[in-house]
């Protein structure tokens, strides 16, 4: 059986993060102890939640009637929390210790017990099942360095990566603030004016997808073309630079139309895969102010991504974030629940690449170029040149992610359920 200490180092290589201020639930299985899957909430800063939470996390990990084969055999509790001011790490086990003994008689109630339940703390565990303090002392038991045990070894020789702690995942998924927040959002309120009488023109639609996924497949070669190095947040920097205030608008509004947004998903592997991923991550900073919303599209395009090159993880903390922002985002939804059920991505990487060969096949069988210059006296007139150097793009997105309302903090109007899909 493994010890705390073993435990407690095992649950960013289980997780591939840090989760902060969390509370994880793991499922062992067999004798043997195996790791299964895993849940993780933000703990609730209200405690009277912490009953109802339990309950739920406890029925997430273990379905009612799940077979013998498929049930776990204990479960392993981690709260993790850092101190507030004025506390220190035995505070914080001493205050969350009602939560593990609600978390420990919800398994207890579906008849899978806690093996070991953690409090991990300012750089510390305790433990709130076992009572010898040889092994887990009153003061807490000091953390390992990380990347110097044995389970550190043997996570690198899997392939394994911890990617950092969850804040700072998030932290490169969050809206700029400050004055480049204040300028990004007055070029997303002027393309949003430009949007209407764009979409009310002939196909105007069909124009402004077009012109949205020209724009993202330029800015994705742009990417490919310069590769940062560096830190997460300096590499973060550099991408934020490739990309002005007007091509991030037009591509955040562009990307709320479900077929535009299911057209971008085709950049999920090969070459294009990591400079999409950049790009995705870049526009979820833009989303700033009222517009914080817009950022649901392409989280979940960085979710997607990161799934599809298997990036677990990574995947999962997008989405979450894209999810926080609209819980009833079906893509989001669907990718979430494939992730946590174990799927394999291939099959839907399958679909968008026949999606994607069927709309190359479709653009070859066009008419002739006498027709297309027919068709090309009706397209309205492209947005206005980018800054030089920078490729030509349109000054808004389409109808359903567009702001048309008056006020800045208005919601979107005259849109369907199916733009959230």
């Amino acid at each position: 059986m493994r010890g705390p200490a073993e435990l407690a180092d095992a649950l960013p290589y289980l997780m591939g993060f840090y989760p902060d201020d969390s509370v994880v639930l793991v499922a062992l299985h067999g004798e043997r102890g195996r790791f299964g899957g895993r849940v993780r909430l933000g703990i609730p800063a209200d405690r009277t939640q912490w009953t109802d939470v339990a309950d739920q996390l406890a029925e997430c990990l273990i379905p009612a009637g799940q077979d013998a084969s498929t049930r776990p055999t204990a479960i392993i509790v981690y709260l993790c929390q850092e101190p507030a001011a004025g506390e220190n790490g035995r505070d914080v086990r001493d205050r969350l210790q009602p939560f593990a003994q609600r978390l420990r008689t919800a398994c207890g109630a579906l008849d899978v017990p806690v093996l070991e339940a953690l409090c991990l703390s300012n750089g510390r565990f305790w433990s709130y099942c076992c009572p010898d303090f040889r092994c887990c002392p009153a003061d807490g038991t000091q953390m390992v360095m990380p990347g110097t045990s044995v389970m550190a070894a043997a996570a690198a020789y899997a392939g394994m990566q911890v990617r950092g702690s969850l804040k700072e995942m998030e932290a490169r998924l969050r809206p700029r603030t400050g004055q480049r927040a204040a300028e990004q959002e007055r070029a997303l309120d002027a393309a949003a004016q430009a949007l209407l009488p764009r979409m009310l023109r002939p196909d105007g639609a069909a124009v402004v997808r077009k012109d949205t996924l020209e724009l993202a497949a330029a800015m994705i070669h742009r990417f490919r073309q310069d590769t940062p190095a560096g830190s997460n947040r300096a590499r973060d920097a550099c991408d934020d630079a490739l990309i002005t205030n007007a091509e991030a608008a037009s591509l955040i509004l562009g990307l709320q139309d479900r077929v535009t947004r299911d057209r971008a998903a085709e950049w999920m592997d090969g070459t294009a895969a990591a400079p999409a991923l950049r790009l995705w991550r870049a526009l979820a900073r833009r989303c700033a102010g009222s517009y914080a919303e817009h950022a649901t599209a392409p989280l979940t395009l960085a979710g997607w991504v990161s799934w599809s090159t298997e990036d677990g993880p990574s995947a999962r903390v997008a989405l979450g974030c894209a999810l926080s922002l609209d819980p009833d985002y079906t893509f989001a939804q669907l990718l979430h629940r494939a992730i946590n059920e174990g799927l394999d991505p291939e099959p839907l990487r399958r679909c968008l690449r026949e999606q994607h060969e069927e709309a190359v096949s479709t653009a070859s069988c066009a008419p002739t170029s006498g027709a297309k210059r027919s068709r090309s006296a009706k397209r309205p007139a492209p947005g206005r040149a980018a800054p030089s150097g920078r490729p030509r793009g349109p000054r808004g997105g389409t109808g359903p992610g567009a702001r048309t309302t008056g006020g800045r903090g208005g919601r979107r109007s005259g849109h369907d359920d199916r733009s959230r899909r």
